[in-house]
């Protein structure tokens, strides 16, 4: 698939499915919301694609943008359910023929409405929960500066209206959550999913707890897909990559490296609403900010890295930056927030350290720094981490294995 067919736009993108060399292809149709600003959830859904075509599969793309959506009665309504795309959708399904359709998002665009459009056409349906909208209006289980669930398991999520948890709005929380809530009701995430992918035990655990069917939840990590190569580990910096924003835990970055000071070098690659926070810090000596990088640039400097910090406060889902830095061989410093602590290994493929607390970052990151026979080993069994589990070629496997299950589950309740 052409990279302009996953630019995000207002309108959709499919067309003629591609299909790689292999054998028993598997026709997908791939549904995916692009948002306004390009994260990992957009990279993840590109990889796959990619990963799924380099294994023999026909792939068909249905994939809208947010860019040109506005906030209104008009949005919400198309949030809450879009004849356009649930029509689109039902064309695309009866022209194309695929065996399974996986969504990866939905918001706003799209709407849940293309769920109930693959079972009009009895698609087996695969959903991969790259967060947490089914639970939190915010999406992210973090509110004022801490990890927060009182929404889970609620019919309805008021907590997070209460709070104007969505864009600091009560307006807008009450639309997402309206949404939610409406589909709960009509049975759209009981009865027209056969099988959600969460990214971690982790994550699965806390949408069992909110009433999902644990018989309905498979675990497939994010791969990393090409293979870029081992590094050499011989920069002599620590480097951050990802979102600036609250709960990646840049307060706590910043604060453990005024402990650390300039004797241990801080590369930040990334940008976001806390840019004016890093820029500020970036002043002082040992701490230099990068900015936006593409995807080869980060590789390089991942590469180079003596560790990678993933300081992160919220319930992180998985933790893609960990993935990344394995697969060049470079230990990583990680809160244990979220699935974090269940990706890196302490002691062998890195160090944890108490999330939201600088002077335990600040320690794991010297340990890193010092403890040089330890670090060299931690790189080779980092790399033999990614080769056991993050790689192409395992991860097409596990979705493979998904869709089949996926067809079983649809084919059974026929």
């Amino acid at each position: 698939m052409e990279a302009a067919s996953v630019r995000a736009s207002s309108r959709a993108t499919w067309g003629t499915p591609k299909q790689g060399v292999g054998p028993d292809p598997v026709k997908i149709l791939v549904v995916h919301n692009h948002y306004r600003e390009p994260g990992g959830e957009d990279e993840n859904t590109r990889m796959e694609v990619r990963l799924l075509e380099a294994g023999g599969h026909l792939v068909v793309p249905f994939f809208l943008g947010n860019d040109d959506l506005r906030p209104g009665p008009i949005s919400a309504g198309r949030s809450l359910w879009s004849r356009e795309s649930y029509h689109a959708l039902r064309r695309i399904i009866q022209h194309e023929r695929p065996q399974v359709a996986h969504f990866h998002n939905t918001f706003h665009r799209i709407s849940p409405s293309g769920y109930w459009a693959a079972a009009a056409e009895d698609l087996p349906v695969v959903q991969t929960l790259h967060n947490y909208r089914l639970l939190c209006c915010n999406a992210q289980l973090f509110r004022d500066g801490r990890p927060c669930q009182e929404c889970v398991g609620r019919r309805i999520p008021w907590p997070g209206v209460l709070h104007a948890c969505y864009r600091d709005s009560i307006g807008a929380s009450l639309a997402v959550s309206a949404v939610a809530s409406f589909h709960r009701a009509l049975g759209t995430w009981r009865d027209r999913i056969d099988v959600y992918v969460a990214l971690s035990e982790f994550a699965r655990s806390l949408f069992v707890a909110a009433g999902i069917s644990p018989a309905k939840i498979a675990i497939k990590p994010n791969p990393v897909f090409p293979d870029p190569g081992v590094g050499s580990g011989d920069g002599g910096f620590a480097l951050f990559a990802g979102r600036l924003s609250p709960e990646k835990g840049i307060g706590t970055l910043l604060a453990a490296w005024k402990l650390l000071g300039p004797q241990i070098p801080l590369k930040i690659v990334g940008d976001g609403p806390l840019r004016e926070q890093v820029a500020e810090a970036s002043k002082a000596a040992g701490v230099e900010w990068l900015g936006r990088r593409s995807l080869s640039e980060v590789y390089e400097l991942m590469g180079r890295a003596r560790c990678v910090v993933v300081p992160s406060e919220w319930h992180e889902p998985f933790g893609r930056v960990v993935v990344e830095a394995f697969a060049k061989g470079t230990p990583v410093v990680a809160s244990d927030a979220g699935a974090l602590a269940e990706l890196v290994s302490d002691g062998l493929t890195g160090f944890h350290f108490r999330a939201g607390d600088p002077a335990d970052l600040a320690r794991a990151v010297r340990c890193a720094f010092t403890r040089d026979t330890a670090v060299a080993a931690m790189r080779l069994q980092a790399r033999k981490e990614y080769e056991a589990r993050y790689t192409g070629t395992a991860n097409c496997d596990l979705l493979t294995e998904i869709y089949s299950r996926a067809i079983a589950a649809r084919a059974a309740h026929r």
